[in-house]
């Protein structure tokens, strides 16, 4: 379902890790890569919808993350014609997302790729928070520049080791921006797909337990 616009609501997920790289998936049988994301369902706050998402891809639970912020209004962006099944053309025009910077409480052995019978991915990876935005479909790029680049003034501080600083966050808890607050979303949707264009497989890719 798509809103007046032909837009679908949708979440992405950028988690950090105690060094502040951020979670990169390799999308099911593909050399594709990611965040995690998906759409949100009639009825959802995008807060619950990124909840449900990332166990769905990644496993993890509220127990395991905690919310460092999220952007403040829907980033939008739209998909050629050529990636728009026929019968959708005139109407989908693409996707409205709410982004979340999550950072890992749990251990990278919490993760669990197929924590349900239908993975996203089959392999992932901690990746340098401004990734290589040349690897990203190209109608694509300009959301996860925004998106990165409104989250990364809430990126925690690391500590002499390279590791965060527990309470540097700015949002956090009851302290949270209130611009922060969950949206209603306008309708349900189905998931989207990022493609990325990878050439090869980045290093250090741990694969699915």
């Amino acid at each position: 379902m798509l809103d007046r616009e032909g837009f679908r609501p949708n979440v992405g997920i950028v988690q950090l890790n105690q060094r502040n790289q951020v979670f990169w998936g390799k999308r099911l049988r593909t050399h594709s890569w990611q965040f995690p994301q998906g759409g949100i369902q009639y009825g959802e706050t995008p807060e619950q919808a990124m909840y449900r998402e990332l166990h769905e891809e990644v496993g993890l639970t509220s127990d395991h993350v905690r919310i460092l912020a999220r952007t403040r209004d829907w980033l939008r962006y739209e998909v050629p014609d050529r990636f728009i099944r026929r019968d959708a053309r005139g109407h989908y025009r693409g996707q409205k997302q709410i982004w979340f910077l999550l950072q890992l409480t749990g251990r990278d052995s919490d993760m669990n790729l197929r924590a349900t019978s239908h993975p996203e991915f089959d392999a992932w990876r901690w990746n340098e928070y401004w990734i290589p935005l040349e690897v990203v479909i190209e109608f694509k790029r300009d959301v996860y520049q925004m998106a990165l680049t409104e989250l990364s003034k809430f990126i925690p501080k690391l500590g002499q080791h390279g590791r965060f600083m527990r309470g540097s966050s700015r949002v956090e808890g009851d302290s949270a921006d209130p611009a922060m607050t969950p949206l209603v979303p306008e309708l349900g949707i189905e998931n989207d797909v990022l493609p990325l264009d990878a050439k090869e497989p980045p290093p250090e890719i741990k694969p699915a337990a």
